[in-house]
């Protein structure tokens, strides 16, 4: 399974700016819709395109191994 780590940056661009993110600050900068987003941080399994995900990336100035990882069936990360 692909688990989505979009809270984990928006976290971290909080604690780098020093100020909150929204999630429609990010739709608006990244031109995701706002429910996909939600979808995203809070429906497991959630299949979104590669295009949102290079949007992702480019808006948190991250690769991609940042954002989403995959997880063996037990859901404990996959050694790499």
């Amino acid at each position: 399974m692909i688990r989505f780590k979009l809270a984990e940056q928006i976290e971290k661009k909080q604690f780098k700016e020093s100020r909150r993110i929204t999630i429609q600050e990010v739709a608006e900068a990244t031109g995701i819709n706002r429910m996909t987003l939600s979808k995203i941080l809070n429906h497991r399994g959630y299949s979104t395109g590669t295009d949102n995900l290079d949007k992702l990336c480019t808006f948190f100035h991250c690769p991609i191994e940042d954002l989403i990882e995959h997880l063996d069936g037990d859901g404990d990360a996959q050694a790499k």
